[in-house]
């Protein structure tokens, strides 16, 4: 079940009755909308009236056209978690308008899949939208962030965003400001003018100060709201106003203190009470003041504080909700402090139980916190894990899980279980069995009674938890390369699940085909993953169901389906974009499909894909997929010959890498090491392959297949950098046994890679003819799929290659396509035509003879010329090829394309 939306949130509060009229800032808030700018950003301090200015304008504008629609989200700290704020969003947004978001959207919205369908709903609907986002300088999460960039980014003509904060928020303000796009008020904007600090003195707060007076107070507060408010709350009590005025000074701080202190010792004794027993509270109700107070009249006593002016801010229409002024609740709880850690605990409990009463459960767990009640804070943890996991709130799961103590972990079996979970997550995957094994125990423990001695609750989470257990210790086994450990506790977890457990099955069969996968035996892998996928859906868990899109992926490209592969991407994105279901898979498949595009050297695309997925925000990636990104774009900088970006990203990768989620097929270190291959740095490479203790005679298995074709990658270059005939028998050999348990295991994929290397390795020795037909071999089998790179990205020496292919009747389009894309990438198609045109037609016709077997005085006897006229040729072609032998002008013939 999903979180409730708390109403006072998105409640747009109605201008204040007695607030000073600022036609003059609401002129330059409307001329803002007038000139058709995205942004309206009201930056200033604490008690510059930002949150009234917006509250008269949006009221006013509402007034005058009454089809404006308002939207209005108050902020606080919870929404740090952007999950959280998605939903509350979405709320404000279709309050405002029903035609945009839904009442029941889904918690498992991401960033891209949440904005992109309030978007779309905005342009639908006829309604001008002013969204409001109040308190802005609470968000502090990357995440929630670049939604406000993202929303930004893409907003319709039909929606303007005004935000309050009191620092400069942490968006792309200078673009918009350097575009027209921004409308910006500040501190000195905000100030009171000497007129308007009049009216509000006399006029609203009831005081008869002369023009001196309120001139000199204006001066001293520096038309400070907040400041004069205070100040004309202490002055109703004093007779020397003047006096009063005149030792009004100090920094703001001060003036708060010493002007709270004057309100509160003016105030009832009974006022002066609730007001520090309910400091604790972020919002107030009658009722939560009541069992915090123990006392009641809480309602009563909020409207009062409301009427007396006494810093009380109304949060719904019906005046069932406050806050206090910001100012005005940091001293009160400052003052509280003073009381003692005790009195300050007791209160904090009771808020705690009031919330847990009336089921809002973040809040409840917050206040248990604050009263250092961690067993209470465990147990209201444990209550919600099920909503929770259900609505993708993993963030704050884990932040309590790190709040609370061990020994409040200790008790409870399924929060030790899930706190194992999260050491999986932060990749400290030792820690993660001992705490398996202490739940396991405690879980199992019988007291004198004959009673259970944890104190879990009975709850389907804990009913469950041998199932998640033995989840959870396949992903350790996979972890440290035990695949029967994985084979072994992924079946349990199979058998342990009952019949209508579809998320534990679905996750044990995903395990199961991890084990298959890391074997080798991609098809039964992937048969594993299509039921697990089954198994998630019918759970309602689609976030899950479509992330098993990369695995499948990842198998997909062994195999040499990059078809198969793109398709099973496009089908997963649109799905989370038309059912407005992404999550976290949103991020991942699009990094994912990226890879696909690079494959086809459709680079651009590949870039579109890859920004897409990082303007969703880091907080959109899944913990165990986020290092896909990084690998995604390395290889579009390899592709762009950018080599130690690529290096730089893979490093990145290795950070953002979780073992124990997937098996280690690809291994990060042997990608650097393709990348020091490709900069030259051999003896980079050499070291990789002694640190991993590789041998060309190891026995092969599929886990360890991309380690040795990268093994003879660097054999292959070592021959070529000193010729060392040694180093190409090991890659020949090493290249033969990896074909033939490539092609048992019927991956194709690796098959196309080991040919082509075949290919090369002859090329490298001068053996050509023979190296066309492992590479023909490559082509018959790449060419329907698509594959570009996996020829391009080898180089001069392919182009070699694909040259001396051109001849033949092995795919002609496919081997041209190839040859004009590498020539492309190796920057030879812009040099390729000036040379042509300085060879003359006598000189090209030279050049082509001298490709054959012919000698000088046969050829000179072909061309009917002497041999010195012959000779004088073959010296200009050599000037203009930048060229001293006859082998070097054909090579480089070959390479330009000539011959």
């Amino acid at each position: 079940m999903a979180m409730p939306v708390l109403a006072t949130k998105v409640f747009v509060p109605p201008p204040r009755p007695q607030a000073v009229r600022r036609p003059r800032l609401i002129d330059q808030l409307d001329e803002g909308i007038r000139a058709g700018r995205k942004l309206t950003l009201i930056s200033a301090p604490a008690g510059f009236g930002k949150t009234t200015l917006f509250s008269e304008w949006v009221a006013q504008t509402r007034q005058r056209d009454p089809q404006v629609r308002v939207a209005w989200l108050s902020l606080d700290e919870s929404d740090n978690d952007p999950v959280r704020f998605l939903t509350y969003l979405t709320a404000s947004l279709h309050q405002a308008d029903p035609d945009v978001g839904s009442d029941d959207s889904n918690t498992q919205l991401s960033v891209e899949a949440t904005l992109t369908a309030l978007i779309n709903d905005i342009i639908r609907s006829s309604n001008d939208v002013i969204l409001v986002l109040d308190d802005f300088q609470l968000i502090e999460e990357a995440t929630v962030r670049d939604a406000v960039t993202f929303l930004l980014d893409h907003l319709p003509s039909t929606l303007h965003v005004a935000i309050s904060s009191r620092s400069d928020p942490l968006l792309p303000v200078a673009r918009l400001r350097a575009r027209g796009e921004l409308t910006e008020l500040r501190a000195v904007d905000l100030r009171f003018t000497p007129d308007e600090a009049a009216a509000f003195l006399n006029e609203v707060m009831g005081l008869s100060l002369s023009h001196e007076d309120v001139a000199a107070l204006e001066t001293r507060t520096e038309g400070w709201v907040a400041g004069l408010q205070l100040a004309a709350l202490s002055m109703r009590e004093h007779s020397d106003v003047a006096g009063f005025i005149a030792a009004f000074t100090g920094s703001n701080r001060f003036i708060i203190d010493y002007l709270i202190e004057e309100v509160l010792q003016r105030a009832p004794q009974s006022v002066r009470e609730f007001l520090g027993q309910t400091a604790v509270l972020e919002r107030l109700s009658g009722p939560l003041c009541d069992a915090v107070t123990g006392h009641s009249g809480g309602s009563e006593m909020l409207e009062y504080l409301e009427r007396a002016n006494l810093f009380v801010v109304p949060l719904d229409d019906r005046r069932e909700w406050y806050r206090y002024h910001h100012l005005f609740a940091d001293v009160l709880r400052s003052r509280l402090l003073a009381q003692g850690p005790e009195h300050v605990s007791a209160l904090h409990s009771r808020a705690s139980g009031w919330f847990e009463i009336n089921r809002l459960p973040e809040e409840a767990v917050r206040h248990a916190f604050a009263a250092s009640d961690f067993q209470r804070a465990a147990r209201l943890i444990e209550a919600t894990i099920p909503s929770i996991r259900k609505s993708r709130h993993d963030v704050t799961l884990l932040r309590w899980l790190t709040m609370l103590p061990k020994d409040s972990i200790a008790r409870r079996p399924v929060l030790g279980v899930f706190a194992a979970w999260s050491s999986l997550v932060a990749g400290d995957v030792d820690a993660v069995e001992p705490q398996l094994t202490d739940a396991e125990r405690v879980l199992s423990a019988i007291s004198d009674e004959g009673k259970p001695a944890h104190d879990s609750e009975s709850s389907e989470e804990l009913h469950n938890l041998p199932v998640t257990i033995a989840l959870y210790r396949a992903a350790v086994a996979l972890a440290k390369g035990d695949l029967s450990g994985t084979n072994e506790q992924a079946q349990k977890a199979m058998d342990l699940s009952r019949p209508d457990d579809d998320l534990g099955h679905g996750a044990a069969a995903g395990l199961l085909g991890i084990a298959s996968w890391a074997r080798g035996d991609l098809e039964a892998g992937l048969r594993a993953f299509e039921e697990s996928s089954s198994s998630l859906r019918r759970a309602g868990n689609l976030t899950d169901a479509l992330s098993t899109t990369m695995v499948i992926a990842d198998m997909l490209a062994p195999l040499g389906r990059l078809r198969e592969t793109q398709r099973a991407y496009e089908e997963a994105l649109r799905e989370a974009i038309e059912l407005g279901n992404g999550g976290e898979p949103t991020a991942d498949l699009n990094a994912g499909i990226s890879d696909v595009f690079r494959e086809r050297d459709q680079l651009s695309v590949a870039k579109e894909h890859l920004a897409a997925s990082e303007a969703l925000g880091e907080g959109a990636f899944s913990h165990e997929h986020r290092y896909r990104w990084f690998i995604a774009m390395a290889k579009v900088r390899v592709a762009e010959g950018q080599f130690d970006a690529a290096f730089d990203l893979l490093t990145e990768a290795e950070h953002h890498y979780r073992r124990g989620f997937f098996p280690e097929v690809s291994p990060i270190g042997a990608m650097k090491a393709r990348v020091r291959i490709a900069q030259g740095r051999l003896s980079d490479a050499l070291t990789w392959v002694e640190e991993q203790g590789l041998s060309s005679t190891d026995e092969l298995s599929y886990l360890n297949e991309f380690g040795h074709i990268t093994l003879a990658r660097v054999l292959i270059t070592q021959h070529r950098a000193d010729h060392a005939s040694g180093a190409m028998q090991e890659a020949t050999a090493l290249l033969g046994r990896l074909l033939v348990a490539a092609e048992t295991g019927g991956r194709t994929g690796a098959v196309n890679e080991i040919l082509v290397l075949q290919s090369l390795a002859l090329e490298a020795q001068g053996q050509t003819a023979l190296a066309i037909g492992p590479l023909e071999r490559a082509l018959v089998q790449a060419e329907p799929e698509g594959y570009v790179r996996l020829f391009i990205d080898e180089g001069p020496p392919m182009l070699r290659l694909l040259r001396a292919a051109a001849g033949g009747s092995i795919r002609p389009d496919y081997v041209r396509r190839l040859s004009q894309a590498l020539r492309q990438t190796e920057g030879t198609d812009q040099i390729e035509r000036p040379i042509a045109d300085a060879l003359s037609e006598r000189e090209l016709h030279v050049l082509r003879l001298l490709a054959t077997e012919m000698t000088g005085p046969e050829i000179a006897r072909e061309l009917y010329v002497s041999l010195n006229t012959m000779r004088t040729h073959t010296k200009h072609i050599f000037s203009k090829l930048d060229v001293t032998s006859r082998p070097g002008a054909v090579r480089r013939a070959e390479m330009l394309g000539l011959i």
